[in-house]
């Protein structure tokens, strides 16, 4: 690890810093229905801090006030606070810096540390915590240790600063996979957050972590729960997914993915996928179809950094409001979650306007949390290029616009905000949990803010430390439900959860405790424990439709009959009940072609089965973001996919060759008469061999049926097409022989 140093702002930056986060609202104009005047000619140009923050716009009473810039912070996309309420911020300093992403995998990306030492908001110390990563991508602090996952690897480390000078000196591996993810930056995985249930979650990959021992250990999925940048969670321990490849700004969040990926059509509608720049936005993947008469962006095509805004310093009607940034057209969307039966649909909060936006060329907004002080925060990556090469190419529109703009001069800057409402005064409250007594810690599961209550159950399962049993057992009939369930799980994290405590729980009046309580009963539902099985039929026909969904869920991998009899109660008894009925149909789908796939497998050779097993590990984590899971592509929210089905294709049954050359070099244009969104990028950097297993897989899953593609064949169709650089169309493809 290279000697770190440590940067401070000068005594004019911080006068100046202090300055622009006073700075109120920008104003927009309208029109005389009260619309907003998009602004038609935006400079390309860096503005200075104190313009860039006067180009937010934010409703009525809310203001952004600006925590940290550069040089402070360089390229940040990710932050998250310690128990002690210091900011780690994940900077990803190769990140594009030219449009062809030069050197953009070398170890030169950093996680700084900041503090705010005089408590004013603002951050005025900063160290480089860690430094020569490549491309850091998800963190999450334990307790005094900092667990880190940088891009293309699976290798979760935990770093520690031993000596107190703000810089990690210790390293330790606590997860290890040698695995290498050849896929592009856009599709690794995402997230690392310490959810309701002590389990830790991450985007894209089929599995789950434990802590224990100083170690991670894994939980595994049967399937793969989608998602790009960006995971949530809210107070009930619901996961929101997104994945901007598929310009679907939310999904997977009907249900915990350990139970199966399950998205609804009808969980928003295109409204929702609709954006209110109040900029033109010219850079856009997907050209002249993604843009408005006026030049804006019609439709999410960037989304993600998402988080569930559960503070108590804004408004009380933000809390539970799901926060999705997109990046491409400068702004940050809000969503009202509803809950109709358990069955959740997404809104926008605002008639055909945004809760956040910018007139600001270089204001890219990639994340969002909740702060220890109860605000919003927003993380800003500042800089012209917001999209990977293989989209950004020049001869492609996007590339065009960005070099017709300069944006790709636009880099090295980078910008935290936090959102504030006039009104309500901050908070002089500081965390020192990592110095507090456990018992001390139990008192925050009390705490209005979400993020106190999550940081002290985690460190409460971290420590084990008994001391704080009473205090938790107390904490079980407190009158606040949300504190009950946090008390029951750090209870049950702890291994200190009586069966007696859980009893008790399944009849709590509250119908989130009820569930809560069967969510957490699958660490005792074990064939031979009959004594809760019987608990849980009492439950089989709760007046709550989320109980008895949670129930079903929970039921599902357990092989007792009677287990197996409430599942079917359950079934025939609420026919009506939309999510639990698609839940189960979704999940004997899955079985069904899991068994046929293996089928298939056992009339193939040894090499070919290899082959297809090895495309399926690809197909899921790349592919499957928009062409969906089952290869029938994406349809929520309306009825446009962002990519063709691949099932029953005559294009992925057809000429070997032909399907190569698309992998290899890519394809724009209408396919069989369908205009698409977007432009399908090349993967020539993939192997031949990993080329030839995602089209073997493709071409033998979903019900398609042809032969497999070998790493050969891929060889003479790169060599033939080498130097090609323009990507294919049908119509070209068709003229071949």
């Amino acid at each position: 690890m290279k000697k770190s140093y440590i940067s401070s702002l000068s005594a004019l930056g911080l006068l100046f810093l202090a300055i622009t986060c006073q700075m109120p609202e920008a104003t927009v104009l309208r029109d005389a229905k009260g619309k907003i005047i998009v602004k038609q000619d935006p400079t390309p140009e860096f503005l200075t801090k104190k313009q860039s923050l006067e180009s937010i716009y934010l409703p009525p009473g809310y203001r952004a006030e600006l925590v940290a810039s550069e040089p402070m912070v360089i390229e940040p996309v990710a932050i998250a606070w310690d128990g002690n309420g210091r900011m780690y911020v994940a900077e990803l300093r190769t990140y594009m810096q030219d449009i062809k992403g030069t050197d953009q995998n070398e170890p030169y990306s950093t996680i700084k540390r900041l503090e705010d030492t005089n408590g004013d908001g603002v951050m005025d110390k900063s160290t480089i915590y860690i430094d020569s990563l490549v491309l850091p991508r998800m963190i999450l602090p334990l307790d005094d240790r900092l667990l880190v996952s940088e891009t293309y690897t699976h290798h979760i480390y935990s770093y520690r600063d031993t000596d107190q000078d703000g810089v990690a000196d210790e390293r330790e591996m606590v997860f290890q996979d040698d695995s290498v993810s050849q896929a592009n930056l856009e599709h690794q995985r995402s997230g690392l957050i310490w959810n309701l249930d002590n389990k830790i979650y991450v985007s894209v990959e089929s599995r789950r972590y434990v802590y224990k021992d100083g170690k991670l250990l894994t939980e595994l999925y049967g399937e793969r729960p989608g998602g790009q940048w960006g995971l949530a969670n809210d107070n009930y321990g619901r996961l929101f997914l997104s994945s901007a490849g598929a310009e679907t700004p939310a999904l997977n969040f009907q249900q915990n993915p350990f139970y199966g990926r399950l998205d609804i059509s009808n969980q928003y509608d295109a409204e929702f996928k609709a954006v209110w720049p109040i900029v033109a936005t010219p850079d856009v993947q997907g050209g002249q179809r993604r843009l408005r008469p006026d030049s804006t962006l019609n439709h999410f095509t960037g989304g993600g950094g998402q988080t569930i805004f559960r503070g108590d310093k804004l408004p009380q009607d933000l809390q539970g409001d799901l926060i999705i940034c997109e990046p491409v057209g400068r702004l940050v969307r809000r969503a009202k979650v509803h809950n109709q039966d358990g069955k959740i649909t997404l809104t926008n909060a605002y008639n055909q306007e945004e809760f956040l936006a910018s007139t600001d060329m270089n204001f890219r907004p990639v994340n969002s949390a909740t702060g220890p002080d109860g605000h919003l925060y927003i993380v800003d990556m500042h800089r012209g290029i917001i999209q990977e090469s293989n989209w950004s190419k020049p001869g492609t529109y996007l590339g065009n616009q960005i070099l017709r703009k300069n944006l790709d001069k636009n880099i090295g800057r980078g910008r935290i905000y936090r959102i504030v409402y006039d009104g309500i005064k901050p908070t002089k409250e500081r965390p020192n949990m990592l110095h507090e007594t456990s018992v001390q810690l139990a008192e925050h599961l009390k705490h209005p803010n979400g993020w106190w209550r999550e940081n002290a159950q985690k460190l409460l399962v971290l420590r084990k430390d008994t001391s704080a049993v009473p205090a938790l057992r107390a904490l079980t009939t407190h009158a606040n439900h949300l504190t009950r369930m946090h008390a029951l799980w750090t209870l049950n994290g702890m291994g200190r959860l009586s069966e007696e405590e859980l009893f008790k729980a399944f009849k709590d009046p509250d119908p989130r405790v009820r569930k809560t309580a069967v969510w957490m009963s699958e660490n005792y539902m074990i064939s031979s424990n009959e004594a809760v099985l019987t608990q849980l039929n009492a439950l089989k026909d709760d007046p709550d439709a989320e109980v008895r969904f949670q129930l079903a869920l929970s039921l599902r991998f357990n092989s007792a009959e009677k287990a197996k009899g409430m599942l079917v109660h359950l079934l025939k008894t609420y026919p009506n009940q939309e999510v639990l009925v698609a839940s189960q149909k979704k999940y004997e789908t899955v079985l069904k072609a899991v068994a046929e796939s293996e089928k298939k497998a056992l009339a193939m050779k040894e090499s070919e089965r290899f082959l297809v097993a090895q495309g399926a590990i690809t197909f899921n984590s790349v592919c499957g973001t928009c062409h969906g899971g089952d290869g029938k592509g994406i349809a929520i929210g309306g009825k446009e996919m962002p990519a063709p089905p691949l099932a029953g294709s005559k294009n992925v049954l057809g000429k070997p060759d032909r399907l190569i050359r698309i992998l290899l070099h890519g394809l724009k244009g209408p396919i069989d008469g369908e205009e698409y969104a977007d432009v399908m990028p090349g993967f020539g950097f993939y192997e031949d061999q990993n080329v030839a297993a995602v089209l073997s897989y493709i071409r033998n899953n979903f019900g398609n049926k042809a032969s497999v593609i070998t790493p050969a064949q891929v060889k003479k169709v790169r060599d033939e097409t080498k130097g090609r650089t323009e990507l294919w169309t049908m119509k070209e493809l068709g003229a071949l022989q």
